[in-house]
C-alpha cells in the first residue's frame, strides 16, 4: 500500500507498505487517544471499522447494511474536519470518493478479496509511467504500446 523511505534514524516515512499499514491500525487509536480531538478518533475508528469491513472475503445482505451505516457513520464524523477549517473546501479524494461506491460495487461483481487501488495504481507506475520518461514524447501512445508488448 505505502513505501517507507530509508532513512537511518527511522523518521521522514513516507509512505508504508501494506503489511506495515495493518500493523498500523491495530495501534493507531490507542496512539491518538489524549492527544487529538475526540471527533478525530470518531473519525478514524469509523473508517477503520469501514476498512475491516470492506476487506472481508464475503459479503452477505447484513455485512451490506453494516458497510452502509458504517459508511454513513465515517461521513458523518468526518465532516469535523470541514468545520475545524482543516478542508474548508470539502474532501476531493478519489479513493475516499469510491468508498460510497463500494457496496454496490460488492453487490453487483462480488467481494474485491481484499485487493485495493494501490494495486493498480502499481501496475500503472509500471506500464505508462516508467516507460513513458523513456520515451522521446512523439506519438507516446504508440511508443509506450510498443514497449510494453
Amino acid at each position: 500500500m505505502f513505501k517507507i523511505k530509508n532513512t537511518s534514524d527511522g523518521q521522514r516515512f513516507t509512505q508504508w507498505t501494506g503489511n506495515d499499514s495493518k500493523a498500523l491500525m491495530k495501534v493507531l487509536l490507542p496512539a491518538l487517544v489524549g492527544l487529538v480531538p475526540p471527533k478525530i478518533i470518531h473519525c478514524v475508528r469509523s473508517f477503520l471499522n469501514l476498512c475491516y469491513l470492506l476487506h472481508q472475503y464475503l459479503h452477505d445482505n447484513n455485512n451490506l447494511d453494516k458497510i452502509d451505516a458504517t459508511l454513513a457513520e465515517y461521513y458523518h464524523h468526518h465532516e469535523f474536519f470541514r468545520q475545524a477549517g482543516v478542508c474548508p473546501n470539502g474532501f476531493r479524494q478519489p479513493r475516499q470518493h469510491a468508498l460510497g461506491h463500494y457496496q454496490r460495487l460488492i453487490t453487483l461483481f462480488g467481494s474485491p478479496n481484499g485487493l485495493c487501488s494501490s494495486i493498480t495504481e502499481s501496475r500503472h507506475i509500471t506500464a505508462v509511467k516508467e516507460p513513458y520518461r523513456r520515451l522521446n514524447r512523439w506519438n507516446a501512445v504508440s511508443q509506450i504500446a510498443i514497449t510494453n508488448q
